[in-house]
């Protein structure tokens, strides 16, 4: 098969709708792939739309169509030679021409076209993509099925595009169009290889098995009775061939098995290697190579365990055999300008994640079916990919045209995808269950289908018929077998939790309310790092009532619910450089509160999958990395939660405890040495325990009666270590502790790669942190939120190939601790 791209020479112009006059009647040059915004962008004629309030500025291009033009050379079609034109992505209504012949229409940005252009190819040709509006074509298919309850004012839901490119409570409302992922044509000959599908397992001997089918193309009238699959796998070493076979073509399918004994084991991070075996698969005529096919697979079985037990229903992952506590964020499209995330993006965004100590990542379904860049580098790390079928926070009609376009994308997505060993779940939808149950959808259908089908019949079925070596689950979250007359899809005792009253209702303490048997969705708001906010607003703007802020903060009542979830915890500053650290941390506290928790219980909470990794923009949000790629103090507290071993101090049945978690495969033992600490570093009582938590597991000790209880809980604390591993318990909440607003002391010098920051306590110091960015915009530093006890020094390395003042990374606003935040309110020392 002979491969062009055709990403060169195209042209955009307004088609249709109205549009600002320096935009009507002007062509520009466009990137293929990319978006009529981006290319928009490029020439000046539009502002940043992350800027500012220029997304409001833009809704005009809600309504706007647009054409994609450019020509191409070609030999004509030779005699017995088939040529297609591909895309393999059109955002999202779109009319195709070739030479002023109409190939085809869309309606779906999730997947894959082709056509047929063999009698219509020239020497010179003309190609034009017509991009419609897809908000008014979703008003048309809603009026034709009927409207369907959804979120947020748009019918996302009545059009196979993005959801939220339409807004989100994080996410810009701006509605792409473009050519979004690349266009070729392809030559062939006799066949092709139309379909590989690589059904990966493990025996109990532990003979990897590959067994590769093969759907083939046939061009007209070629004859097929010679035609053959070989396929071949070569080890993780590159060198050796593990296994090989070839199997003849019949009725245009072929199905060949390699057996590789004592295969090399992919595993987790955290639970073992990611080796991978090197798939090549080649289609021949005779000796003559027609088609060729390579990935990269790992060998491992997957498995998901919804048990009825004493107390409900499990719901635990096990990757060969072995339970895995589920160490996981939420992922989110990483630019709401979809080309713009490139293979390196998609690996540093990884990278952060096996850095925060998580093995798991799950794709949300009102995004999209990511690049294959992504899950190649979920497979190289290992972390596991829970994939959403991209239905969100609505009902979907089960009425054509619709399900016929979910039945072709779901096809098209499981094949397209199910090389990758990181794949482990594939999950119905998101909160599409709990929202029949318990948003008033039910009176507004009036017995009209909501989506129901497409969890319990399609996606099973089409899985059932491609890829059975996943696990399915109907919907996140749900209780396993969850029908309209059953159980709660949100009960925590069975199967998949969302907890949202924490962030919409009640105080984060709240979390320890339920032990879930795994939590799908939870999280707590904070803003972005300064030189993200800074980018995107002016300086008058940076205030919490601003428009530019309160555009950049989405959600509803977004800034009230972040002062009610401080005001219990942490003193609330006026000042909007304090609040703005006040709520980073607040935001830090609150997660990994929720996570220590969630942990302490393993193995009846199996699991706990933040909201979320990353944001699209730059905006106040949920996220531990922000849109400009920053980390916030909330990564390193979800780095600290997930670490393999941690102490975490929890009520439990009326008694406090040290809750000694072990996520590694060796027992972890010793002495675990309590003590009471005041905040200026004497020991009024002390006690040292036998610890020992085995591999993979959770003990719980018991907290001595005179030290569970505090002499003066505003003046001291609780101090577990065991090893290296140490964790500092408040008896009273940070805000009602007498610390001192000046227990630290710093200094710093030049070293390699950066700077190097000697933090020094002269009494207890939480949460001691370097906010480098707000010197240089490139700054990261090693550490965060560190606890110091008094005399106890840290030191902080800032990576940056700036320059700053030394002396302007030990001070505020740069250093900080909560400490801090009790003289920004007027809080003195009470020591």
């Amino acid at each position: 098969m002979e491969t062009t791209t055709l990403h060169e020479g195209w042209t955009l112009r307004h088609a249709g709708g109205e549009v600002p006059g320096e935009i009507d009647g002007v062509v520009v040059p466009a990137t293929v792939p990319g978006s009529a915004h981006t290319d928009l962008l490029e020439a000046g004629l539009i502002p940043d739309p992350y800027l500012g309030e220029n997304e409001t500025a833009l809704a005009w291009a809600h309504r706007a169509d647009w054409v994609y033009e450019t020509t191409f050379t070609a030999e004509p079609a030779a005699a017995g030679e088939r040529v297609d034109l591909a895309f393999d992505g059109l955002d999202t209504v779109a009319t195709i021409m070739l030479n002023g012949t109409e190939l085809g229409r869309t309606e779906n940005m999730h997947r894959r076209y082709r056509f047929d252009v063999t009698a219509l190819l020239a020497a010179e040709n003309s190609l034009t993509v017509h991009l419609h509006s897809a908000l008014a074509r979703a008003e048309e298919v809603a009026a034709e099925v009927g409207p369907r309850p959804h979120s947020y004012p748009h019918p996302f839901n009545a059009i196979r595009k993005m959801a939220c490119s339409f807004g989100w409570d994080w996410g810009p409302d701006l509605q792409t169009a473009g050519i979004w992922r690349p266009v070729r044509l392809e030559r062939w000959q006799t066949a092709r290889l139309s379909e590989v599908r690589p059904l990966v397992t493990v025996g109990p001997d532990g003979t990897g098995r590959a067994e590769v089918l093969v759907d083939v193309e046939t061009a007209a009238g070629a004859p097929s009775s010679a035609v053959r699959v070989r396929a071949a796998l070569t080890a993780p070493d590159g060198a050796t061939r593990a296994a090989d076979g070839e199997v003849a073509v019949r009725d245009g399918r072929a199905a060949l098995v390699l057996d590789v004994p004592d295969a090399e084991l992919w595993w987790p991070h955290g639970y073992g290697a990611q080796p991978r075996y090197d798939l090549a698969v080649t289609l021949v005529d005779g000796e003559q190579a027609l088609d060729d096919w390579s990935r990269k697979i790992g060998f491992r079985n997957v498995v998901v365990r919804t048990d009825p037990d004493e107390i409900g229903t499990s719901f635990t992952i096990e990757i060969n055999g072995t339970p895995i506590f589920a160490k996981g964020a939420n992922w989110i499209p990483d630019d709401h300008f979809l080309t713009r995330v490139t293979p390196d993006r998609y690996a540093r965004r990884v990278d952060q994640a096996i850095a925060a100590n998580m093995n798991l990542l799950r794709i949300w379904g009102g995004g999209v079916y990511e690049d294959d860049a992504f899950y190649d580098a979920c497979d190289a790390r290992g972390v596991l990919v829970w994939q959403d079928f991209l239905l969100a926070c609505a009902a979907y009609a089960e009425d054509e045209p619709i399900w016929s376009e979910l039945e072709a994308e779901a096809r098209d997505n499981v094949v397209r995808l199910m090389s990758h060993p990181s794949l482990a779940i594939w999950n119905g939808g998101n909160e599409n269950l709990w929202g029949f149950m318990d948003w008033g959808w039910q009176p507004e259908l009036d017995g009209a289908t909501w989506g129901y089908g497409y969890y319990h019949e399609l996606f099973p079925q089409v899985l059932a018929e491609l890829d059975p070596t996943r696990a399915y689950v109907e919907g996140s979250p749900t209780s396993p077998g969850f029908a309209p007359w059953g159980k709660h899809p949100n009960d925590p005792d069975h199967g998949l939790k969302h907890e949202w009253q924490v962030w919409n209702q009640v105080d984060y303490s709240h979390y320890r309310d339920e032990a879930p048997r795994f939590v799908s969705e939870f999280g707590f708001q904070g803003p972005p790092t300064w030189a993200t906010l800074t980018r995107a607003l002016d300086p008058d703007d940076l205030h919490k009532e601003s428009s530019a802020f309160l555009l950049h903060q989405k959600a509803p009542d977004g800034n009230g619910k972040l002062d009610r979830g401080l005001a219990p915890h942490l003193p609330v500053p006026e000042d909007f450089t304090d609040w703005h650290w006040a709520t980073q941390l607040n935001q830090a506290h609150a997660v990994r509160f929720a996570l220590e928790h969630y942990r302490s219980h393993w193995p009846r909470t199996a699991g706990a999958i933040v909201w979320q990794i990353n944001d699209c923009w730059p905006v106040t949000s949920w996220a531990a990395v922000d849109g400009d790629e920053r980390p916030k103090p909330l990564w390193y507290a979800m780095r600290a939660a997930y670490a393999p071993r941690i102490l975490t101090v929890q009520p439990r049945d009326g008694r406090l405890v040290v809750a000694v978690v072990n996520d590694t495969d060796q027992p972890w033992s010793g002495v675990l040495s309590l003590s009471r600490h005041t905040l200026d570093g004497a020991v009024p009582a002390s006690s040292d325990v036998t610890a020992e938590a085995g591999p993979r597991s959770v003990e719980l000790v018991d907290v001595p009666a005179d030290l569970a209880t505090a002499g003066d809980p505003a003046r001291e604390v609780l101090v577990a270590a065991l090893g290296d591993v140490r964790t500092v318990h408040l008896y009273a909440e940070n805000k009602d502790l007498a610390l001192d607003p000046d227990a630290v002391t710093a200094t710093a010098a030049p070293a390699s790669g950066g700077y190097d920051v000697t933090i020094t306590a002269t009494s207890l110091a939480l949460d001691v942190t370097v906010l480098a960015d707000r010197l240089a915009p490139d700054a990261v530093t090693d550490r965060a939120l560190d606890p110091l006890l008094a005399g106890e020094s840290v030191t902080v390395h800032v990576a940056t190939a700036a320059a700053p003042d030394p002396g302007d990374l030990t001070g505020a606003p740069v250093l900080r601790s909560s400490n801090a935040l009790h003289a920004a309110v007027g809080h003195p020392s009470k020591l």
